[in-house]
């Protein structure tokens, strides 16, 4: 096969890297990439959100399957351009992207499906905000009801600081979700569907504060790691059951089949699973930690979901080591990172055994050296045959990169480690 991948973050790094190990895969190609992808496969100064310059591009390059990666083309109906121009893509229509372009639409297709999530109000306007608040009273959830890149979101006891992100949503001339606050972990499932058949990969927890213990504010991820030994044994068909099916046979029933990545965000909490939300592509930072163990070959899988196929697909096959995956960051993120600044250490990182470092905002810079260009710059994955061990080798290769201002955060996958992850009367039912 011949792959072309849209994208230039961690995760479409992670998802060619992924596409390399299969054997069936003979050829990548990705737009607009990074410096980092650019050291791996060929790469096109091609806007990924460009529906006309990503289909002249892949109809040149004669490719079998275009793998769409974030948000924004999808949002922007990048997928259906593609199709119309008879190209097999791996990645949901712009109306079914909806589910994460749009919270407001999750809710009423959750509530069709009968998936249980948080209670939540759409709010046009402060005098609705400032009521729902009051409803579902502290910790106050405002989220912004369309994309913004995992950054929307306000978990906070101050009200006013709430209310001012619920103001700023409407100033932007959007509307907010607020939701009723979800106590228990998070976890992350990403869920393979071709529209009628579903195939799950494995939970991983990611880390959405800039600081250590869930300080400051929220991002679009600070690292990830799996295997989630706290979890249930029957956790993954629990989701399967009660979440990814029904969703999907709810967008088929509506016209819209879902086909792609839906990524299930999840709080376990002391009434069961609870949806938070739901994305239409692989998740990053976790994406980075679970393609890291898949044995499965990556091509086959998303060609057979984009071609309606997963029906006779068997479960998938995992190496049975830890991943931990660490980002790290520029200066000044998320609210104005610093471009510009000069990376080193990158190769001597990546010469540890069991380390490999992904890029997201990398660039060239005029000495032909690494400089970030981004937020998010790298992230740093290690591999161990405990949690301990993908720990230390992570962190270790963190050690070795250098950036001025960089910041990432100590406690990826810790409290699991510890074994401080409690599920106290989680799994009752109401």
């Amino acid at each position: 096969m011949k792959i072309l991948v849209l994208g230039s973050g961690g995760r479409e790094h992670a998802i060619i890297r992924a596409l390399q190990r299969d054997p069936s895969v003979q050829e990548i190609h990705a737009a607009p990439g990074n410096a980092g992808i650019a050291r791996d496969v060929p790469v096109h100064d091609v806007d990924a959100t460009d529906a006309t310059g990503t289909t002249v591009l892949a109809g040149e390059l004669g490719v079998d399957l275009v793998i769409i990666g974030p948000e924004a083309p999808l949002a922007a109906g990048v997928s259906d351009a593609l199709r119309r121009a008879g190209l097999t893509v791996f990645g949901p229509t712009k109306a079914a992207a909806e589910l994460e372009a749009s919270k407001s639409f999750a809710k009423d297709v959750m509530a069709q499906a009968d998936v249980p999530t948080a209670d939540a109000r759409t709010c046009a306007n402060r005098r609705e905000a400032e009521s729902a608040l009051d409803a579902f009273g502290a910790p106050y959830v405002v989220k912004d009801d369309g994309l913004a890149a995992g950054k929307g979101v306000v978990v906070t006891q101050d009200r006013d600081q709430a209310l001012g992100h619920a103001d700023a949503c409407f100033a932007a001339s959007g509307t907010v979700v607020v939701e009723e606050f979800l106590e228990g972990p998070e976890v992350s499932l990403f869920v393979i569907s071709d529209g009628t058949n579903a195939v799950p990969l494995v939970p991983a927890q990611d880390f959405k504060r800039l600081g250590d213990q869930d300080t400051g504010p929220n991002t679009g991820g600070m690292g990830a790691y799996t295997p989630l030994d706290w979890l249930p044994e029957d956790f993954t068909d629990e989701v399967m059951e009660q979440v990814a099916r029904p969703v999907i046979a709810t967008m088929a029933d509506r016209g819209t089949p879902f086909a792609g990545v839906l990524y299930c965000g999840l709080a376990v909490t002391e009434r069961g699973i609870r949806v938070i939300e739901f994305n239409v592509r692989f998740g990053d930072p976790e994406t980075q930690a679970v393609l890291a163990r898949l044995r499965t070959p990556l091509g086959r899988l998303l060609m057979d979901a984009a071609t309606g196929c997963l029906a006779g697909v068997k479960a998938l096959e995992w190496s049975d080591d830890y991943a931990v995956d660490v980002v790290v960051a520029a200066e000044g993120y998320p609210q104005s990172p610093r471009k510009g600044g000069v990376i080193a250490g990158v190769a001597e990182a990546e010469a540890l055994e069991n380390v490999t470092v992904l890029h997201a905002g990398t660039g060239t810079g005029p000495d032909g050296g690494l400089v970030a260009t981004g937020g998010r710059v790298l992230a740093v994955v290690g591999r161990g045959k405990d949690l301990a061990g993908a720990r230390s080798r992570a962190y270790e290769a963190v050690d070795l990169i250098t950036l001025p201002g960089s910041q990432h955060r100590t406690d990826i996958g810790l409290l699991a480690e510890r074994g401080e992850i409690s599920l106290a009367g989680v799994g009752e039912r109401s």
